[in-house]
């Protein structure tokens, strides 16, 4: 790290180092996932399509009557109340048990796991393509991929391996990097997707492309992660010169606030740790999961809509345009990521949060209101900081806890967003059906209500934490 490393081990540790990297698994695997789920929306749509008597040609579903739209709208609606219910559910059943063992035994395992299933579920969309097979044998294939863990074992042991990495002062900016690797990976999928699908075109081979790049990028994660992937050795351990850190009143101000200064200011003698400040941590963390998972619901209740949404009328894009428009939803993690820097200077990470809030809550609200294109990229662009809010809850989380527990916690974190997104999938997809003749942005007004409403856990915990850092500023003064 520093000029005493001699230039003989140099080159040993950096490329060990390098193999500590998650980055490469995260962009290969988003990049697999942005293509399929492009794949999957594409496929499940010609299909019914075609079920209906319709071309999958988009000219001719372009020329579909309004109510045939509709019915196929609702086909497409109906299948993703079942899909996310798939999804969401069968994770719940292996991905803590996952989290324990990686926490036990190994850090890759719920990733490689997790991995495994990944692998399956894209096959599963590669042979529903060349083999047209019916889109319910989809349910099988993610089933597949839950078991495995899903998205929750996976996300989960990415972060425990990416705090493990870090220390906690770089702890927020590391997290949200890999937010960024993400988020440029699924901007490429994504812009490639529509491309990619037109290539072969075919009743039953349209689409063979797309999934077989999914199936080749999410292989090479697997095989990345189980012989490449080193786990980094753990850099958050106490400092010697400060056995002790307030990791509320550190996780509550800016990511700086971590400094030498500050902790030393936090350990002096005579004002040592006070046992009754892990009930305000607990309390913060309850806080934390609070918001988070509201938060979520409006995130996930727009997401799931939208997709359906730009495929009628009034925008009815085809699948260039739906890729591009996926693509547009990943540069937030670029500008979520840019935010943080600046953001991080001057505010505490409450004030991030509700700002990453702010932001989301106000696109949606745009969103309800779009009728062209144009429109459709302002609402996401007043969504520029809408990353901001989970990635920060997590980094405040993981300070709050021992390295040793972040696999269960994070796990614990994920499953509670993946199970409330299969409620919230459910009911935002039966308002989209029940509204679809008359108001179809009410779902998007619902999430901008929910992303509002998220704000108030987080006030509070602002609210906890302001007393007590000046409480503490005014008896330093008296010490002093």
């Amino acid at each position: 790290m520093g000029p005493g490393v001699t230039c003989p081990w140099s080159s040993r540790l950096s490329g060990f180092r390098v193999r500590t990297w998650i980055e490469p698994v995260v962009a290969s695997t988003q990049v697999a996932g942005s293509l399929y789920d492009a794949g999957l929306l594409l496929v499940v749509k010609e299909s019914f399509a075609s079920a209906a008597g319709g071309s999958s040609n988009y000219s001719a579903s372009h020329s579909l009557g309004r109510h045939q739209e509709d019915q196929q709208q609702k086909a497409i609606s109906n299948f993703y109340i079942i899909y996310n219910l798939v999804v969401g559910l069968t994770p719940l059943l292996s991905a803590y048990g996952l989290g324990w063992l990686s926490d036990r035994y190994h850090r890759k395992i719920s990733i490689c796991m997790a991995m495994l299933g990944f692998l399956l579920s894209r096959i599963g969309l590669l042979l529903k393509v060349m083999l047209d097979w019916p889109v319910e044998m989809m349910y099988g294939a993610v089933a597949l991929n839950g078991l495995c863990g899903g998205f929750s074992a996976y996300w989960s042991g990415v972060m425990a391996l990416g705090s493990l990495g870090c220390s906690e002062s770089r702890r927020s900016v590391r997290l949200i990097l890999i937010d960024l690797v993400l988020g440029l990976a699924g901007f490429c999928g994504s812009m490639a997707s529509g491309h990619l699908f037109k290539q072969i075109v075919g009743h039953s081979v349209q689409g063979l492309l797309l999934t077989a790049c999914s199936v080749g990028c999410a292989a090479f994660a697997l095989f990345y992660s189980l012989f490449v992937l080193k786990v980094p050795e753990s850099v958050s351990k106490p400092n010697k010169v400060h056995p002790t850190v307030d990791t509320v009143s550190g996780m509550m101000g800016t990511y700086r606030t971590l400094d030498p200064d500050q902790q030393d200011r936090q350990n002096v003698p005579g004002n040592p740790p006070t046992p009754g400040k892990r009930k305000p941590s607990q309390a913060i963390i309850a806080l934390l999961f609070v918001g988070a998972i509201v938060y979520d619901l409006a995130v996930v209740g727009t997401v799931d809509v939208m997709a359906l949404f730009v495929l009628k009328d009034p925008l009815h894009w085809n699948q260039v345009q739906l890729g591009y428009g996926m693509a547009s939803g990943y540069i937030i993690f670029i500008t979520s990521f840019l935010g943080v820097l600046v953001f991080s200077r001057y505010f505490r990470d409450t004030t991030m949060i509700m700002i990453g809030m702010v932001s989301f809550g106000s696109g949606a609200l745009l969103l309800a209101f779009v009728k062209e294109t144009y429109m459709f990229y302002i609402a996401r662009a007043v969504m520029m900081f809408a990353l901001i809010p989970i990635t920060t809850i997590r980094s405040a989380m993981s300070k709050l806890i021992k390295d040793s527990s972040y696999g269960k916690l994070f796990v614990i974190l994920q499953l509670c967003l993946a199970l409330t997104g299969v409620v919230t999938s459910t009911i935002y997809n039966k308002i989209y059906q029940l509204t679809l003749d008359k108001f179809t942005g009410t779902c998007f007004v619902l999430s901008s209500f929910l992303s509002f409403l998220a704000i108030v856990p987080i006030g509070v915990v602002a609210y906890k934490q302001v007393p007590r850092s000046q409480q503490e500023e005014h008896a330093e003064k008296q010490r002093s």
